[in-house]
């Protein structure tokens, strides 16, 4: 029998080669023996450092667009290769200090980790526990983490000598500050078509030829994509499904809430810190000396700040009844409330409202249709997918299935029927001709397939088919040019003295205008025109609706003394040799660099890349 029991010699080769195997792949992993991507002169650029860098990356990459990104996207933008470069580059930085002999002691990197956080207990003291697990969950040593913190210290110290000594720039940012902060002082008129005495003249036929040859744009047509398409959607397919009345109204009692509402009330709480402020407050109010809006303000509060909106009864515990009580217009209170002693204003009395079954059956059953008609569409997809492949054309489709089939002559411009959803408009812009049809999901839940027939690219519509456009557009253009003379007419009569009212303009005045100032309803280019001209000059400039006359008045230097240029001054000061200094640091990062035996192990690397895929 215990012949019988006994395990055979080869099954125990087996095992030893298998446990052979797994111990031969741990050492090759990244928890083995194969612990960095390459080296920086006479430093190893870790695995877990480059790592690391790039998950970083990654999670800020994702921050900034707002949504999960996958490594191979970011590979695609290529991540991977410039955090490989930021890794390099700090690691010849490493290099270098520790070749300069720039190094700090023990106590510097003690201190480091005593004051880091994340090994501190509740108390705020440090842990040492906490200290190896947080280290541990990262797979790094304390050896390690105290070398990674001795080596970035020092590079902190190497960057900081290289940029030590770079003086501030308060020339520059008093010459952008000063340049930043003149103002003008300006005077505007509009000029429209009712200066105009006579009518403009209509055109001739070679004025339109004219204006025709030089506007072509204007009378070109849009790319045109004839297009088949099959689509259905829940609205096509709701009248043929069948609700019971039994689910309306269950769903009505789910929504009974929304369709019995009790009586609410718009009202607004002041809260204050003490009762003897509220006591107070409300005797101000009693006694007209003070509006509930004034007391708000006085506060130093906006109403928006007080305003809690349409609200129930139950909304306002201890509050309720007398509010309830009190008629619009009316103030409540003091009182107390779980924020302290309140008033409340009485803005509107909304009585209840209820909307009974029958009222509300249509709409739900709509809705119910909707939804079970989605469904229906979405198990319906399936089929229709293996029948495309299949080779089914959309006229099958249209025959087989409740598909409906239409044509649209479709342009970047179109928004009506099919075209009105943003899935088949980007498919009907994309598809190519001989292009294999391509089931496609709606917002609503209808689905769709297209074709595309033939495409007339864009071209200039022939001058006869375009002749009531082609007068419109000369007369709009002919009468925007006689406004604009016009008004170059009433500019050549404006001295630096002249009331424009005069002229029967009607005028606006600005005054310390910047160059980043905006007026209303003048050209994109009106501030660079008014910093151009001289005190007293009077210009007329094209607009949309005519033309505007500028005067420019006045012309002040920038107040340097003032708080507001002073900090400006301050920002460019600190920006300029912020620049200043990280180009510095670059060029240096670069030489050091170039000069720095760098050995990269790609496989290495793509092994990272490969685990984060």
């Amino acid at each position: 029998m215990a012949d019988k029991k006994r395990t055979p010699i080869y099954v125990w080769i087996m095992m030893i080669l298998i446990v052979g195997g797994l111990l031969g792949f741990g050492t090759g992993g990244f928890t083995g023996g194969v612990q960095r991507i390459g080296t920086a002169g006479d430093k190893d650029i870790s695995i877990a450092t480059y790592q690391s860098a790039l998950n970083n990356q990654l999670r800020s990459l994702e921050a900034q667009v707002g949504s999960r990104v996958t490594f191979s996207q970011a590979q695609s933008m290529g991540l991977d290769r410039s955090v490989l470069a930021q890794v390099v580059t700090q690691r010849t930085l490493d290099n270098e200090a520790a070749s300069l002999g720039i190094s700090v002691g023990d106590a510097r990197v003690r201190d480091e980790v005593l004051k880091n956080p994340a090994f501190q207990s509740l108390s705020g003291s440090f842990d040492r526990t906490a200290y190896a697990n947080a280290l541990r969950r990262v797979g790094l040593s304390e050896a390690d983490y105290e070398t990674n913190i001795r080596d970035e210290v020092a590079r902190t110290l190497l960057q900081g000598a290289v940029v030590g000594g770079i003086p501030a720039a308060p020339a520059y940012a008093d010459t952008v500050t000063s340049y930043l902060g003149e103002t003008r002082d300006i005077v505007t008129a509009p000029v429209t078509p009712d200066v105009l005495t006579t009518p403009v003249p209509g055109p001739t036929d070679d004025d339109l030829k004219t204006f025709y040859d030089a506007n072509p744009d204007m009378f070109t047509s849009l790319e045109t994509r004839q297009i088949t398409y099959a689509m259905l959607t829940p609205a096509m397919l709701a009248d043929k499904v069948t609700i019971d009345d039994a689910q309306v109204q269950d769903l009505y009692d789910q929504r009974i809430d929304t369709f019995r509402q009790p009586e609410r009330r718009l009202v607004e709480r002041l809260v204050f810190a003490a009762q003897e402020e509220a006591d107070a407050a409300k005797a101000r109010l009693d006694a007209s000396e003070i509006s509930f809006d004034d007391l708000v303000e006085e506060r130093g509060l906006a109403l928006s700040d007080v305003d809690l909106g349409d609200v129930a009864i139950g909304d306002l515990d201890a509050a309720g009844d007398r509010v309830f009580a009190a008629a619009a217009g009316d103030i409540v209170g003091p009182v107390d409330t779980n924020l302290g002693p309140a008033l409340f204003r009485v803005n509107a009395v909304l009585g209840a409202e209820e909307t009974p079954f029958e009222d509300a059956a249509p709409e739900l059953r709509d809705e119910l249709a909707t939804a079970q008609a989605r469904r229906v569409i979405q198990t319906d997809a399936e089929t229709i997918n293996d029948l495309i492949a299949g080779g089914a054309t959309l006229e099958d489709l249209a025959e087989r299935t409740d598909l409906e089939l239409g044509t649209l002559d479709f342009t970047p411009e179109s928004t009506d029927g099919p075209a009105a959803y943003e899935a088949f408009r980007a498919a009907a812009a994309a598809t190519t001709d001989g292009a294999y049809p391509e089931l496609v999901n709606l917002d609503d839940g209808g689905i769709f397939a297209l074709r595309l027939d033939s495409l007339t690219p864009p071209a200039v519509e022939p001058l006869d088919q375009v002749r009531d456009r082609l007068d419109a557009a000369w007369r709009a253009a002919a009468e925007k040019t006689a406004v604009l003379t016009e008004a170059e007419e009433l500019a050549g009569q404006v001295e630096p003295e002249t009331d424009l009212t005069t002229l029967g303009l009607t005028s606006t005045t600005n005054a310390n205008l910047t160059r980043g100032s905006f007026v209303a309803d003048t050209p994109e280019d009106f501030m660079r025109t008014v910093f151009e001209m001289q005190p007293g000059e009077a210009r007329a400039l094209p607009t949309e609706t005519g033309a505007i006359i500028v005067r420019l008045n006045a012309v002040a230097p920038a107040d340097l003394s003032s708080e507001r240029l002073t900090s400006q001054a301050a920002d460019i000061t600190r920006q300029a040799s912020a620049g200043i200094a990280q180009d510095i640091f670059d060029a240096y990062a670069g030489a050091v660099r170039a000069r720095t035996d760098v050995v990269i192990d790609q496989a290495a690397v793509n092994a990272v890349n490969a685990q984060l895929q």
